[in-house]
């Protein structure tokens, strides 16, 4: 699967539907947007017509107020009216352009806000596996650009593109109305060089921006990266080490916007060049005609004033089209995230979990995450309505992966995984999912108070219930004891809790959830003795009348199951309860006489080994 936006960008790869110089295939996606608030849009261009046909107008009055006064061709007045004509046109140059602005701003930030949107959910429905592989950093780089892009690519491409055009076209009619053809064939001349010139030099930048991008996207990637993992970076002395690699990226990010940026003072050389040189032989014809008498002092007032009106726009459009080039790169990369593979996605014809107790069966299931490794093969069993079925095993033996396949976070690529007698991949993944809580191994929790936390299992839940399912898990004294209580903030991650207040806050929020499928996945793995068999008994008080799934390492949490699955290599080796499954003396009896004798010494080397200090 390609996640090109999760790699460094040395790996990047890009989607199946990009190519290159398909940078103009991002403009289609926003007419919806713009056909939305297509009123706005007419209202707004014709704002913008209004404004430019009084931009143009100013010289033209101009023109008349110097002949006015020119002592040589009448007598001297005070052109009152024009003078007045010439401030309104002025005002009005000003005025409609804001009005415009006023009209079109809404159009642009729904646009942003409605992609923006559209990205973030688009993340939240992509499959665990992209979520494995990207790279955070980066990708929210990308985003953001690529907000920003949206705004620059419609504003640029409706009030430059067009402005200039129109205002070339009406100076190209007053110079070719009221002066010869030298006139406009130097203008038309100028005009279309620099528009050549602009787009070549463009098209060649094009590449060094896509570069530069790359590598600012990777250096905020491997920042990110180290900040998120800081108690790792001190544990082993290497904020040098991450110094250096992020230096690295950013020596790389720094040679390619040198470059980005010479070639930029090139554009803007050449550019200007172009426009003095169009504008100087104008001037010399213009001049020559004031001298040969052929031209008033007026005239020559008006060129000069027509050059300022179209060639500081056209300087503008060469700004105007780098920027819209820049925009569209910065957006592909944000749409290529719209293109990735959902993987798993519901059915056109989905429906909902059928009601009732939940009867949970694995049918023969088959999965990797790599086609090139197996991790479960044959895995069949049922956790009948109200049971609690507990797997066990060796690191990596698949048992985690049994959660993520229920919740339907990958697919199962042989088999069935079936609930109620329905396929769970014919069924809408969000009604699945508000059926099942789980209590991860590795709890993550987002930064925001305690009360935030517990209450996302649902968001609905009053004070009180919160409040209740923080007492089941045993936590809420520990949060009354705390300077702020339920709002205390728990850090990036969590990390300001400790292993086992974390995993209290997950079997609260699991508790508020009320579903009718729970798995408990090492739910208990980051308590001490004692907080683990005083929540035990919750966690069993919790299950009853629940389907229930137990992913465990400490046996002594599963003696009460129904039934337990012993799991080597992806494969059931053992089944049955407790005390069947020791007098067969096979792998599960080795691994209780193991953690038996590992806790006996561990309790001869540590007499507060049940003590609650012990855990933190």
């Amino acid at each position: 699967m390609t996640a090109e936006l999760a790699r460094p960008a040395e790996t990047s790869r890009e989607p199946a539907g990009r190519r290159r110089g398909s940078d103009w295939r991002v403009v289609p996606m926003l007419l919806p947007y713009l056909w939305e608030y297509k009123w706005r849009v007419v209202i707004a261009l014709l704002f913008l017509v209004v404004a430019k046909v009084a931009n143009v107008g100013v010289p033209l009055v101009l023109k008349d107020i110097v002949d006015g006064l020119d002592s040589q061709k009448a007598v001297l007045v005070l052109p009152l009216a024009l003078l007045v004509a010439y401030g309104v046109l002025r005002l009005a140059t000003v005025l409609f352009a804001e009005l415009r602005d006023v009209v079109f701003v809404p159009v642009t930030q729904r646009a942003t806000r409605r992609i923006a949107l559209a990205v973030f959910r688009h993340l939240h429905a992509l499959s665990l596996r992209f979520h494995l592989d990207r790279q955070t950093g980066g990708m929210s780089r990308d985003i953001e650009r690529g907000t920003r892009g949206i705004s620059t690519l419609l504003s640029f491409m409706l009030f430059s593109i067009i402005p200039v055009v129109l205002e070339f076209t009406l100076v190209a009619a007053v110079l070719f109305a009221k002066f010869d053809w030298r006139f406009v064939a130097v203008t038309f001349g100028a005009v279309v060089i620099y528009i050549a010139f602009t787009i070549g030099i463009t098209e060649w930048r094009t590449s060094i921006r896509k570069k530069a991008n790359e590598l600012d996207s990777h250096a905020n990637t491997r920042a990110v990266d180290s900040l998120l993992n800081y108690e790792t970076v001190k544990y082993f002395n290497n904020e040098d080490y991450e110094a250096r690699r992020y230096d690295e990226s950013l020596q790389r990010y720094e040679v390619m916007a040198v470059r980005n940026e010479a070639s930029l003072g090139l554009l803007n050389v050449g550019q200007a060049a172009i426009i003095a040189v169009g504008a100087t032989l104008l001037m010399i014809l213009c001049a020559q005609g004031v001298v040969d008498r052929e031209l008033s002092l007026g005239d020559l007032v008006l060129v000069n004033g027509l050059l300022i009106q179209l060639y500081i726009p056209l300087n503008f459009l060469g700004m105007a089209y780098r920027e819209i080039k820049q925009a569209m790169i910065d957006m592909e990369r944000m749409f290529g995230l719209l293109e990735e593979n959902r993987e798993v996605a519901d059915a056109p014809d989905a429906r909902d979990l059928p009601e009732g107790p939940a009867l949970v069966h694995f049918e023969d299931v088959d999965f990797g995450y790599d086609p090139r490794r197996q991790i479960l093969q044959g895995m069949d069993f049922e956790i009948p309505p109200a049971a609690k079925v507990a797997v066990v095993g060796a690191s990596g033996a698949g048992k985690s992966t049994l959660a993520r396949l229920l919740y339907r976070f990958y697919d199962v690529s042989g088999g069935a995984i079936r609930i109620n007698g329905a396929d769970i991949r014919g069924l809408r993944q969000a009604n699945l999912r508000a059926a099942i809580a789980i209590v991860p191994q590795d709890t993550v929790l987002f930064n925001d108070s305690i009360y935030y936390n517990i209450q996302y299992g649902r968001p609905s839940a009053t004070r009180e219930e919160v409040i209740a399912a923080a007492r089941a898990a045993h936590i809420h004294d520990f949060i009354s004891r705390l300077p702020d209580g339920y709002d205390s903030m728990v850090g990036e991650r969590g990390l300001k809790l400790s292993g086992g207040e974390k995993q209290r806050v997950a079997i609260a929020r699991a508790i508020l959830k009320n579903p009718r499928i729970m798995i408990f996945d090492e739910a208990t793995s980051a308590l001490d003795s004692r907080t683990e068999q005083a929540i035990q008994q919750e966690l069993n008080a919790v299950a009853q009348g629940r389907t229930t799934l137990v992913i465990a390492h400490r046996l002594s949490t599963v003696m009460d199951a129904d039934e337990i699955l012993v799991l080597d290599q992806g494969r059931i080796v053992e089944r049955g309860r407790h005390g069947a499954l020791l007098a067969r003396g096979g792998a599960y009896a080795q691994m209780w006489a193991l953690q038996q004798q590992e806790k006996q010494e561990e309790a001869r080397r540590r007499p507060d080994a049940l003590s609650p200090a012990a855990e933190t």
